[in-house]
């Protein structure tokens, strides 16, 4: 309880003396003033005062104003006040702790503002000067060397110590200070960083769901209403399929925007709380090549290799590639057929989906037209360690390939291509 008090009181003195600097250093002046008047009328009991008061006091009122400029002028503050009770000491006055506080004053500021050269150079040359005139003056005869010259030694030491460990703790507290900035920027920065990826991972999310449905969903409406007069069947059947498109969008898009409402505090299994699909993974590869052909598309897949478990955030990954390469055979490319190859390769999975058609996809569309099909699938597979590359064949099409570790990894493999 003292401690955080005196704690207190420090920090109020502190703000105090930043506030009103003048006001603090006319009161240490004053203060100065009578504790160097008051050392200049002590004497030993066997000597006798010296004679020139008049020069003392002038000498003692220098040695402390000079201090109302030690805040810019501590170099200066320590010359005039060491000269002025070297003086004093001379004209045969007593070495006295009183006496010496103007000069003592100057050395602490000197070395609480100055470097540790400086107060080092300066210190020595103001304490040999005092010793060598406490040494020779008369006043002091009848006490041996040793104690004419440990007293002003000491006492002038004292205040160097002193202000040099004042200017270590405002080091130190100032690299706190600092420390602790450093941190909080590096926690906005950090914090900035996750809300970034986070964006980028719910844009992803809702472009793969949002672009895929709507684009079977215009391909089978094209589709219906060309049939709609030459076979009324198929049409009937492509606008069922229809129905059920577009209430698969709407159930995965309630399914995203629920987890973007979810408060971490509720409970899911509470009576308000709604029930959220799983993440869709390669589980449901049948039913998107089902959509893609009541759109016009035939699609194949092919699975080479004994089938490994996936972790879920891989297995959403290449659902979601597979998802969107066809999207854009879709919507970009006039192609009739498309086909998926599975490969279990090692601690990988290769995931190749071609086309024969002549268009490009979203990704090298005309400048007006660019879309975020290529780049988001090149992210998603970047976001688990794996590999992307899309482009036309030689012989015609476009193909999509990518290299899946079967677990995530936090960095992307080096060296290695799909």
């Amino acid at each position: 309880m003292s401690i955080s008090l005196e704690r207190r009181y420090a920090d109020r003195l502190e703000e105090f003396s930043a506030r009103h600097p003048f006001l603090v250093d006319l009161a240490m002046v004053l203060a100065l003033m009578g504790c160097s008047a008051l050392g200049g009328s002590l004497t030993l009991p066997s000597a006798e005062p010296p004679d020139q008061d008049k020069t003392a006091t002038v000498l003692t009122g220098v040695a402390c104003l000079v201090l109302l400029k030690h805040r810019t002028h501590p170099r200066t503050a320590v010359v005039v006040a060491g000269g002025c009770t070297v003086a004093a000491v001379a004209l045969g006055y007593l070495v006295t702790p009183l006496l010496l506080a103007p000069v003592m004053a100057a050395l602490y500021w000197l070395a609480t503002l100055t470097d540790r050269g400086t107060t080092r150079i300066y210190g020595i040359i103001t304490t040999l000067a005092v010793i060598l005139a406490a040494v020779f003056t008369d006043s002091m005869d009848h006490l041996s060397l040793l104690l004419r010259t440990i007293g002003p030694f000491f006492w002038l030491m004292l205040p160097l110590a002193a202000g040099n460990m004042t200017r270590l703790r405002r080091a130190y507290l100032h690299a706190v200070q600092a420390r602790a900035e450093h941190a909080e920027r590096t926690r906005e920065e950090e914090a900035r960083l996750r809300v970034t990826e986070e964006r980028m991972r719910i844009a992803r999310e809702l472009h793969d769901v949002v672009a895929h449905h709507m684009a079977l969903a215009n391909a089978q409406a094209g589709t219906a209403a060309h049939l709609a007069l030459t076979h009324p069947e198929q049409s009937q059947r492509i606008l069922a399929d229809l129905t059920g498109t577009t209430s698969s969008a709407l159930r995965e898009l309630k399914a995203a925007l629920g987890l973007l409402r979810q408060n971490d505090h509720q409970d899911d299994t509470g009576p308000g709380s709604t029930a959220l699909e799983p993440a869709p993974g390669l589980a449901r590869l049948p039913e998107l090549v089902a959509t893609c052909e009541s759109a016009g598309l035939e699609v194949t897949v092919t699975t080479e290799g004994e089938p490994q478990p996936l972790s879920p955030g891989v297995d959403l990954t290449a659902f979601r590639i597979v998802q969107e390469a066809l999207t854009n055979v879709t919507k970009h490319a006039t192609a009739e057929a498309a086909r998926v190859r599975l490969a279990y390769t090692g601690s990988r999975l290769l995931i190749t989906v071609t086309d024969d058609g002549t268009g490009k996809p979203a990704a090298e569309a005309p400048q007006g037209s660019r879309g975020f099909g290529v780049i988001g699938m090149r992210e998603r597979a970047h976001s688990i360690g794996g590999h992307l590359c899309a482009g036309p064949r030689p012989q015609g099409g476009f193909e999509v390939a990518t290299a899946l570790p079967l677990q995530p990894s936090p960095l992307p493999a080096e060296g290695t291509r799909p």
